[in-house]
């Protein structure tokens, strides 16, 4: 039966395509851990699965030796976004501002880019994909926002040109 209907709401268009479903048997190897140690910085961020089975991107974002940043990333197939307006998270943040990245194509050096505040508290947040502005290393690009047709990662990074503590717990991400 659950099948049956799965098919009838994607035959309707109502079925939102999952990026990533986190739960207590996800296979969490493809998310890579990008800090700015690549570039002397000194900041630690880790990802793993919570006792509930959701993605716990935490640590501590340094501003030492030009530091300030923390990064999860995940690569994957290209997936198409024709048809879809948004990504929506749902997500429980620390009350920080954190990036949400998204590349078109794999081998893009820039990335479009969303900031988004958090609550402390469960939520949804949904980001437009026409609002998500190229960015690279910090700067935004003299390019149009995001108007591709596909995406091939996802990356969720925390840099708020402070020293702090984070833990940011990621439950779904899908297309919208």
């Amino acid at each position: 039966m659950k099948y049956f209907l799965s098919i009838i709401l994607f035959m309707a268009g109502m079925n939102s395509p999952i990026i990533f479903d986190f739960n207590k048997d996800s296979d969490i190897s493809a998310w890579e851990m990008v800090n700015d140690v690549v570039m002397g910085g000194e900041s630690s961020g880790s990802f793993k699965l919570s006792e509930d089975g959701h993605g716990l991107f935490s640590g501590h974002v340094s501003l030492e030796n030009n530091g300030g940043f923390s990064s999860v990333q995940y690569g994957f197939e290209a997936m198409s976004v024709k048809g879809f307006s948004s990504i929506k998270i749902r997500l429980r943040g620390d009350g920080k501002d954190y990036q949400f990245r998204i590349k078109n194509r794999s081998g893009d050096y820039y990335s479009y880019i969303y900031t988004f505040p958090t609550s402390g508290e469960w939520e949804e947040v949904e980001i437009p994909l026409k609002d998500m502005y190229p960015s690279f290393r910090g700067r935004k690009l003299d390019m149009p926002n995001f108007s591709g047709d596909q995406i091939t990662q996802v990356t969720f990074l925390i840099g708020n040109k402070k020293e702090q503590d984070f833990k940011l717990l990621i439950d779904k991400i899908e297309l919208k």
